[in-house]
């Protein structure tokens, strides 16, 4: 045995291999740079006898041997040119608990260069705190390598460590992934002749020929030209990595076991509530209240101030700018159309702050885990639970929020269910249509029904999602089974450096992608419901004839309101409406509520604002909402009947449930998708599903 013993300590960064190189050298050590370049290189003495001394290496962290760093570079020239004067008798590798897996990836290709390794597993006093129990032996045998365990900061294991230095007879075992048989023969025939070394060694020196520095000029023109016989290195790469990772989790599978709820560190406490079986699912659904009643409650007045703010906008042009079409078009289409794209970023931004404080404090990583075996029943996973609660608010920043799904059959079937959840845009109609047809009557003094209908609709939606998400999963071809994998990080304070970026980037993203195309689509709707043919031209000689006869139903009516009313009806939006009445009429609609329903396309409230000014009313804010609900419990068909009576309710309630009536949200699912099949897909089914469940309302019903 040798008196003397070149050491090299390898590892991964932030393993505490500096920590462990002090511990072993002391005071005994220098700080230099590496031939060239300014990477720092640490040597040091460890002296534990007078007959035997060690030379201690600290090389810098990598995760591979892979030389796309300086770094790797480094270590690539030590670990595989034998007359480097570094060239180490034993590789002490540093590893950490809580990423051994990730940890052994490089530790395997050190052992398959062929050079004695020593597994050295620093911070072992975190392990029973992070719920982590190694079984040492077990890894030490399937590794074939001694394993130790160390803390550095406690000082424990530091002392054997030396010993075992001492003692410890330099060999090596075989490798630990056997390449050559797993390689195609003809590659495993040309890696084995370009030179003398251990397979695994002449495979790195045949892919990284171009990177080699130490090398005589015949020996690496050899590589070179073997490397060029081989025209799929960069896959042989990528499968190296795979048999290698595929090696580790099976010896880590029965060595090395975690559980999380078992720790005592301040994250193992959290986590013991945060993914508890029962509690984490009542935080979970606690966290998300409180979110969504923040953003109704903050953006409610910021989305007033933009809804009046580009009202007087359009109120000042239309009064400042000369009489004609192109005003029109500036005050009635684009003005109006910009301000529902920007209306929205209040909601959008509220939404994806929450969003972005809970992904940096790693809390969303745990929601994901918790919920991942609910979503993966219904073709999703963890990640769709949080677009899914935040389609409660609008379904465009939720589609928007998809994003972080990886898996695409995941991401496309998310996209498809989110328009059944009852967004803030349904609430408007909602409110009117219980109103009129669901009596105010409370239960056991404080349960009001109107209330409870309200409640009902929020969870038709939810129960519609899922539905929905089951047919898909059944429907769309799986081809490969996704695996879901999440790392719980740390729990920390969120950066508001990266919190802000995020709001700024996505919010952007909508504005100018999305906005595009929701513009385009309302001064589409502007030029349907602002032309039309003769009856449309003539409509205020119409109106004031009307509104000037003692004997009919106009006659109380304002002139200029009942101008609308007749340029709506006659508009080519209008007469829309009236060429679909036969098709709408089995649910109990009218024309009427037709022009609503084509209106709503823009933006489902808008029902409600149509069919005030249908039913000659100016507006349909609150102070005036008596009035709008008189008037539509005063509509009454040739017959006599109501309009809108309890069959026609329930069928427009569960029409606007489930139906696709939101050009913003096509907008970004075209936008999400990049292709316009699938909107289209999704408007077809989802408007088709709601016309067939209306018709059966109303039939059943009536």
């Amino acid at each position: 045995m040798k008196n003397q013993l070149k050491i090299a300590l390898a590892g991964n960064p932030n393993t505490g291999k500096t920590s462990l190189f002090n511990e072993l050298t002391g005071l005994r050590h220098k700080v230099g740079n590496y031939p060239g370049i300014t990477v720092e290189k640490k040597e040091g003495v460890l002296k534990i006898s007078e007959a035997f001394t060690a030379i201690i290496y600290d090389l810098p962290g990598t995760y591979s041997l892979h030389p796309t760093s300086v770094d790797e570079q480094i270590v690539f020239d030590v670990l595989l040119d034998e007359k480097n004067p570094d060239f180490p008798d034993v590789v002490l590798y540093i590893a950490e608990p809580e990423n051994l897996k990730r940890n052994l990836f490089l530790f395997s290709q050190i052992k398959d260069l062929g050079l004695p390794v020593v597994l050295v597993i620093n911070m072992i006093d975190k392990a029973p705190r992070k719920g982590i129990e190694i079984d040492l032996e077990q890894l030490s045998a399937q590794l074939d390598v001694p394993v130790l365990a160390v803390s550095t900061r406690k000082g424990t294991g530091i002392e054997e460590l030396k010993k075992f230095i001492t003692t410890y007879p330099p060999h090596s075992s075989g490798p630990l992934v056997d390449l050559k048989t797993r390689f195609n023969p003809c590659v495993s025939n040309l890696v084995s002749s370009a030179a003398p070394y251990t397979f695994y060694k002449n495979w790195l020196l045949v892919a990284f020929s171009d990177r080699l520095t130490h090398l005589p000029p015949d020996l690496c023109a050899g590589l070179r030209s073997i490397s060029e016989q081989i025209s799929n290195v960069q896959q042989l790469l990528q499968k190296e990595a795979i048999y290698r990772y595929q090696k580790i989790n099976r010896i880590l599978e029965n060595a090395i076991k975690v559980d999380r709820l078992k720790g005592s560190d301040l994250r193992a406490k959290l986590d013991r509530v945060f993914i508890h079986p029962i509690f984490g699912y009542v935080i979970f659904i606690l966290v998300m209240i409180l979110i969504f009643q923040s953003i109704f409650s903050w953006a409610s007045r910021p989305m007033d101030w933009i809804d009046q703010a580009f009202g007087h906008l359009s109120a000042y042009l239309g009064e400042n700018l000369p009489k004609g079409k192109f005003t029109d078009l500036i005050t009635e289409g684009i003005v109006p159309g910009i301000g529902g794209i920007v209306i929205f970023i209040p909601q959008i931004a509220l939404l994806i702050f929450f969003i972005s404080i809970l992904e940096e404090s790693g809390y969303m990583s745990r929601v994901v885990f918790l919920m991942d075996k609910i979503m993966r029943r219904y073709g999703m996973s963890g990640k769709s639970v949080l677009p899914l609660l935040s389609g409660t608010a609008c379904a465009i920043p939720a589609i928007m929020a998809t994003r972080t799904i990886e898996n695409w059959r995941e991401r496309l079937i998310t996209i498809f269910v989110i328009p059944f959840t009852t967004c803030s845009a349904r609430l408007p109609v909602y409110a009117i249509l219980i109103s009129l047809i669901i009596p105010r009557k409370y239960y056991f003094g404080f349960l009001n029904l109107q209330g409870l209908v309200m409640l009902g609709m929020y969870a038709l939606g939810f129960l519609m999602a899922f539905v929905a998400a089951n047919l898909l999963n059944k429907i769309l071809k799986r081809s490969y089974n996704s695996i879901f994998v999440v790392e719980l990080p740390e729990y920390q304070l969120p950066l508001p450096k990266n919190v802000l970026y995020s709001v700024w980037d996505k919010t952007k993203s909508f504005v100018l992608e999305a906005g595009k195309i929701i513009l385009s689509i309302s001064i589409i709707l502007w030029f349907l419901a602002s032309n039309g043919g003769n009856e449309f031209k003539n409509a205020r000689e119409t109106a004031f004839q009307l509104s000037s006869q003692p004997d009919n139903q106009y006659k109380t009516t304002n002139a200029v309101v009942l101008e609308s009313a007749i340029k709506l009806e006659q508009s080519y939006l209008g007469r829309i409406g009236k060429s679909i009445e036969p098709l709408i009429a089995p649910l109990g609609y009218d024309w009427k509520i037709g022009i609503a329903l084509l209106s709503s396309f823009a933006a489902r409230e808008v029902f409600v604002g149509t069919l005030a000014t249908i039913y000659s009313v100016a507006d349909a804010d609150d102070e005036n909402a008596n009035t709008i609900r008189t008037r539509l419990q005063q509509e009454v068909r040739p017959d006599g009947t109501p309009v809108f009576n309890l069959a026609t309710g329930i069928s427009l309630l569960l029409f606007y449930a489930f139906a696709m009536q939101c050009m913003s949200t096509l907008a970004i699912v075209k936008r999400e998708t990049n292709s316009w099949k699938w909107p289209l897909i999704q408007l077809v089914s989802m408007s088709s599903f709601a016309y067939i469940v209306g018709l059966i309302a109303y039939q059943l019903i009536s």
